[in-house]
């Protein structure tokens, strides 16, 4: 058993918070018990996911995407007024840590699958605001066919792709989520390949005028990366029981 406040200075030690200008409030968000017996561990705070935490007995849930966001209502109304019931009356403690589990260079998101991925000469990449979120890297030369391949498996996603680029590829770049846009930075960095989780119609074009692979795995399945590192790493800090809770998620 750990203290919440154990917990809370932990998670704020790897992710460092206080480094980020982000459009929601990182580390706690809603408070339960003081002590914790059960950690449970998602990508979103969504209503499914608080009630699964329920049903196992966690007493905190740590998440990529809590409740509040900057131009979202504060009014609690339907869904959001439950999820904020459901966790006070079963005192649970939400966390939720959004652009410094992007970035962090030892769980992120990106980093992480970069590692994962056996790429090389990492380097931070993607820069939002003052905070560069994603990585760029090196790959041994490998047909692009072959690479959406690893991909697919790894992320356990089909790829939206749009491959305008050459055959081979020794270069990638990979921001996670919501970042399709930021396709234009990887096109400035010349990277072969760029690796997100969103796509929207003007991505099409841009990957084919500019010579350069996109390949979209999911938003969902970019940002379980992080997370699941996170619980391991705190499974092995703490000694106290965690669970990934993995609800389907297409997009």
């Amino acid at each position: 058993m750990i203290t919440l406040q154990d917990l809370l200075q932990y998670l704020n030690q790897l992710l460092q918070p206080e480094l980020f200008s982000d459009v929601c409030p990182n580390g706690l968000q809603v408070e339960g018990k003081k002590t914790i017996s059960r950690i449970a561990f998602a990508v979103s705070a969504s209503l499914a996911t608080i009630k699964q935490a329920i049903a196992i007995k966690a007493d905190a849930l740590v998440v990529h995407h809590g409740i509040f966001w900057d131009k979202t209502s504060c009014v609690l109304l339907g869904p959001k007024k439950q999820k904020f019931q459901l966790l006070l009356e079963n005192e649970i403690s939400l966390l939720a840590y959004h652009l410094p589990l992007d970035a962090n260079q030892t769980v992120g998101n990106n980093w992480k699958a970069a590692h994962d991925l056996s790429l090389t000469n990492l380097k931070a990449f993607g820069l939002l605001g003052t905070n560069k979120i994603g990585v760029k890297a090196q790959i041994k030369p490998t047909l692009i066919e072959d690479f959406q391949i690893k991909l697919e498996a790894y992320y356990e996603h089909v790829a939206h792709a749009a491959l305008g680029g050459k055959k081979q590829i020794s270069s990638v770049a990979i921001v996670s989520g919501g970042a399709h846009w930021m396709i234009e930075q990887a096109i400035q960095e010349e990277m072969d390949c760029f690796i997100t989780g969103s796509f929207d119609e003007p991505i099409w074009d841009l990957a084919h005028e500019n010579g350069i692979h996109f390949l979209a795995l999911g938003h969902f399945s970019t940002e379980k990366v992080g997370i699941q590192s996170l619980k391991q790493i705190t499974t092995k800090h703490f000694d106290v029981p965690t669970h990934f809770i993995n609800l389907f998620n297409p997009f």
